[in-house]
């Protein structure tokens, strides 16, 4: 049966709440929250604000990860002044899940191209998890969404490396680009069986600009607001944002397009539905 996804036009905090109630999955016990904090500089990245009332609903932590690249995240210190500068600890608690080593290996036995990825070690300390995602462009994956939340979101500063390098995290840069896709693919599977299912996913389409929240220096937003969706499959949510975008009649809809073809970013909803964690086929209800 086609999991449902729930769609509004309507974008505001309040919104998310309503929506996350409609996905009917009460999270159970200490529940974290994955989301983006922003790297400095950027204008697009969803701010505390606007996730406000959905993660004070949950009861929620506010979990991160350092990136493997230079910027203002790379680094423990570093990313615990980010995530004070950008006001998440402020309103929060905030938990940088690899903020000290080692590192917690899951088992990914039926991934395609990597059978291990590398998590912080807090993640231990969660029962659940809610994914708030901000849907958008990316350099390298095409585009941005629930799965690479899962993946690349969820991985260690040296599990980035490792998925981006298709197991060779010295190939962080260079290695075969739709091996780094299905590599995503394969990490997020392994977050979702940590948690065995006990997990809801957001995805808000705003702000949609070409480059992720992970670039200092981004392009505006291309095209208009869509809305916010919910559910309970990181498959059918991502590819309802992919197919909104085509069926979209905005002027700014093939410059967003041209930087998701261009890097096959289906390619990583097609993996993700080949191992069987999720559908591309759903059912939309619109509220």
């Amino acid at each position: 049966m086609a999991e449902k996804v729930f769609f509004s036009k309507e974008i505001t905090p309040e919104k998310v709440v309503e929506m996350y109630k409609l996905a009917g999955k009460e999270l159970q016990g200490k529940v974290a929250v994955k989301l983006h904090s922003g790297e400095e500089g950027n204008q697009n990245f969803l701010k505390p604000d606007f996730w406000k009332p959905v993660i004070e609903y949950v009861k929620g932590t506010v979990v991160e990860c350092n990136t493997a690249y230079e910027g203002s995240r790379n680094t423990t210190e570093k990313h615990l002044k980010t995530l004070e500068k950008h006001g998440w600890s402020k309103y929060f608690t905030v938990d940088l899940l690899d903020g000290e080593g080692p590192d917690l290996e899951l088992s990914v036995p039926k991934g395609k191209r990597i059978q291990k990825n590398y998590v912080g070690k807090d993640i231990v300390n969660y029962d659940s998890m809610l994914v708030l995602s901000h849907f958008k462009g990316h350099p390298m994956g095409g585009y941005g969404g629930a799965i690479k939340q899962l993946s690349i979101g969820v991985a260690s500063s040296f599990g980035k490396a490792y998925i981006h390098g298709a197991g060779e995290p010295e190939k962080i840069w260079t290695a075969d680009h739709d091996s780094f896709l299905e590599s995503m693919a394969d990490a997020a599977m392994s977050v979702i069986e940590y948690f065995k299912g006990n997990l809801v996913y957001v995805n808000v389409m705003k702000n949609m600009s070409v480059d992720c929240d992970c670039c200092a220096v981004a392009e505006d937003p291309c095209m208009k607001d869509i809305g916010i969706l919910v559910s309970l499959d990181p498959v059918a949510i991502d590819q309802a944002c992919l197919d909104l975008v085509y069926a979209s009649d905005d002027p700014g809809r093939d410059h967003l397009l041209e930087r998701i073809e261009s890097r096959n970013g289906v390619h990583t909803i097609e993996a993700a539905a080949a191992l069987g964690y999720g559908s591309r086929e759903y059912e939309m209800v619109e509220v």
